[in-house]
């Protein structure tokens, strides 16, 4: 199993359901000041605009 094509097509999948839907958004709530909670949150992020195509 390729893990990386994997992704790859499912994130495709998820921009085609996305776009079908309309603008999608994600909120979080960082509670303490965790270094490596705070790039977990902004990689969620990263990977929501990108789903939903924003800049």
């Amino acid at each position: 199993m390729d893990g990386a094509a994997l992704a790859a097509r499912l994130r495709e999948e998820i921009k085609d359901e996305v776009e079908e839907v309309g603008h999608v958004g994600l909120a979080t709530v960082l509670v303490g000041d965790d270094p490596a909670s705070e790039v977990y949150i902004r990689l969620k992020h990263k990977a929501a605009d990108a789903a939903a195509d924003c800049p």
